[in-house]
């Protein structure tokens, strides 16, 4: 159904070209747009125009048409006066109408369809028999994008990215929840991983800026058929996920970029408990004090270069060379040996993601 303020502004639009007076009511003679009040004397005239035969008539000054959606009765469009102009303007509205109709069925058929397709709710034949009936082509490269906001129903987010991505119908827009919005974006054949991210940024960068919102976006692997569109979706509802837990400092997460953080996410937790006892006993990573996280991450950050590291931290080599010392005999661990770094590096990452499910009641 359209809405009355679709209904109210076409009319108006109409109105402030022809001069003339228009209205648009249901089958019940309720008016649902107008241009003036005077046609709220004449709605007991829409009865017997709605049960007579003709789609169109003349009663009491005023021209009558009727508007269907398929075979089903939805509107009554009232142009006032009995000229032919008049006639002929009222014609324009009942066919401006009926295209809207036609436009925000499809509209919402597409969106059904894309929801119903990103969670995986049809059959393979379903998929094909209705993307042909809506028109929608089936083999080209797909990605899909999930935009999350800071808050619930940010209309004025949607309404930027549709504004972002409205020059064609080959783009869909939708939401299943309240916090992400949706973007099955299709790629020309020479666009890359790289024009990907560039489309992310450029997607975070615009929300900032004009809708005023604090966004994540993620995205999936390219897609070459639509039947893999709830692959995409799945994998960047992971890269969303995934980037929250161990790369909360990036705006932009892609799935192909997860790397490890991909595999422990999809750990258990008491095999992530098991591995931590292992590893640390009870002394484990939350326990260490600031300066030895500190001093841990900026190591990992340089490559385990020793140089490097103690001049970022403004410290002598020496302060730094103790310092690992002494992580080495609480921890029978020394990150300046590969394998015992890789180790390191992947217990401080469960421990993230056993924080993350501490808090979502896991």
């Amino acid at each position: 159904m359209i809405s009355n303020q679709i209904l109210q502004n076409t009319i108006e639009g109409i109105k402030a070209i022809t001069k003339i007076e228009l209205y648009v009511m249901d089958t019940d003679g309720n008016i649902l747009a107008e241009t003036s009040a005077d046609g709220r004397r004449y709605n007991d005239s829409i009865q017997t125009f709605v049960d007579s035969p003709a789609d169109s008539q003349v009663l009491q000054g005023y021209q009558f048409f009727k508007v269907y959606d398929e075979s089903q009765l939805e509107y009554i469009v009232v142009s006032k006066g009995d000229s032919e102009e008049v006639y002929m303007i009222g014609k324009i509205v009942s066919f401006q109408i009926q295209n809207l109709l036609v436009a925000y069925k499809e509209r919402y058929d597409k969106d059904n369809f894309i929801k119903n397709l990103l969670l995986d709710n049809l059959l393979l034949v379903d998929i094909f028999n209705r993307a042909k009936k809506l028109h929608i082509e089936m083999n080209v490269r797909r990605v899909v994008y999930i935009i999350e906001t800071s808050k619930e129903k940010d209309n004025g987010a949607l309404e930027t990215v549709r504004g972002m991505f409205a020059g064609g119908n080959k783009d869909f827009i939708t939401a299943v929840d309240e916090k992400n919005i949706i973007l099955v974006k299709e790629l020309a054949q020479n666009e890359s991983y790289e024009d990907l991210e560039k489309t992310a940024q450029v997607i975070v960068d615009m929300l900032n800026t004009e809708a005023m919102a604090r966004v994540h976006v993620a995205y999936g692997t390219i897609i070459d058929e639509i039947k893999e569109v709830s692959r995409s979706y799945k994998e960047a509802k992971m890269a969303l996920d995934v980037g929250k837990i161990f790369y909360n400092d990036h705006n932009v997460m892609a799935y192909s970029n997860l790397g490890i953080g991909r595999l422990i996410y999809q750990l258990p937790l008491p095999l992530c408990k098991m591995f931590i006892k292992e590893i640390f006993g009870d002394n484990t990573p939350d326990s260490f004090d600031e300066e030895t996280l500190t001093t841990i991450y900026k190591f990992f950050e340089n490559n385990l270069n020793v140089s490097e590291t103690s001049r970022q931290l403004y410290i002598h080599r020496n302060t730094l060379v103790y310092r690992l010392d002494k992580l080495q005999k609480s921890t029978s661990l020394d990150i300046r040996i590969f394998d015992d770094a890789i180790t390191f590096h992947i217990a401080l990452m469960v421990v993230k993601y056993m924080k993350y499910l501490e808090t979502i009641d896991y």
